[in-house]
């Protein structure tokens, strides 16, 4: 028996998809033009589709889970479980108007007409917002509407904002923040369901890693007990004894983001030598 996931075939999903499955320790033949492989060392079967497509074959069962942007998946509407947001393709769909248009506040888009790609999602902000704006649904190259004179602004995925400003426009409001999920079927058989949590288990294990670093350190035995109030760990940092007498050596994970707080803190109580690594993997 094995699971059959879903991966966008080409774009801005793929490549951190199959990444994150190599990271998870699951050995895929990535060849070039095929539409299906399988690993050799876990039970899964990798599908490659179009991003569009993911959530219906997911539905449809052919896929038992598969990774898509949050975007695509609230768009489609699909009967499918969204399980855990990935960490990757991060980006917010849009709002933006040309930069000479006379925009004010949110309030400027009533009656004004809105080319997007995502409809149904747009439609909700408006809705939301008590806009009454007319929606022109085209798909791909939504940027030169406005310039075209199909309509007076855009609603369309932003990630460096540099197509915005190549066609001369300026992003106004974020209707949704997206990123990389992993959704599931809602009817997966007992024997499925068993892989798939084992599959969850690697990700979460991949994932905070990505959070959290390695750090070693060097300090004089009368300030441990301060440094050690400043490296909580996991549980307890973990204190050896230098060949140097009066030394200890201190072992302890932080949150990347903690790090750059404490840094200054802990080189005021006399830590030296600090090494700062990263974690293949994290299990709480």
């Amino acid at each position: 028996m094995k699971l059959k996931i879903a991966i966008q075939k080409s774009g801005r999903l793929h490549e951190d998809s199959i990444k994150l499955l190599k990271e998870c320790g699951i050995d895929i033949n990535n060849g070039v033009n095929r539409l299906k492989t399988e690993a050799s060392n876990f039970p899964l079967e990798v599908l490659y589709l179009r991003d569009d497509d993911i959530p219906q074959y997911v539905e449809d069962g052919v896929a038992d889970i598969g990774i898509v942007g949050e975007n695509v998946m609230l768009e489609k509407r699909k009967n499918a479980l969204s399980l855990l947001p990935l960490g990757f393709g991060k980006c917010r769909l849009s709002i933006a108007v040309p930069k000479n248009s006379d925009y004010k506040d949110i309030s400027s888009l009533e009656g004004k007409k809105i080319a997007t790609s995502y409809p149904l999602i747009l439609g909700d902000f408006l809705a939301k917002n008590k806009l009454n704006s007319e929606i022109h649904e085209i798909s791909g190259s939504v940027e030169i509407a406005p310039n075209v004179g199909l309509a007076d602004a855009i609603c369309d995925l932003v990630s460096s904002g540099s197509t915005l400003f190549i066609n001369n426009l300026e992003e106004k409001e974020v209707v949704l923040k997206s990123e990389a999920i992993l959704i599931s079927s809602d009817q997966l058989i007992p024997g499925k369901q068993q892989i798939l949590d084992q599959l969850l288990f690697r990700i979460q294990a991949v994932k905070q890693s990505r959070k959290h670093k390695y750090i070693l350190l060097n300090a004089p035995d009368e300030n441990v007990e301060r440094i050690i109030r400043l490296l909580p760990g996991m549980k307890s940092p973990t204190v050896l004894p230098l060949a140097v007498k009066g030394w200890s050596s201190i072992h302890s994970v932080v949150h990347e983001d903690d790090f750059w707080n404490i840094i200054q803190s802990l080189k005021a109580e006399g830590a030296q030598g600090i090494l700062v690594t990263g974690i293949e993997k994290m299990i709480l």
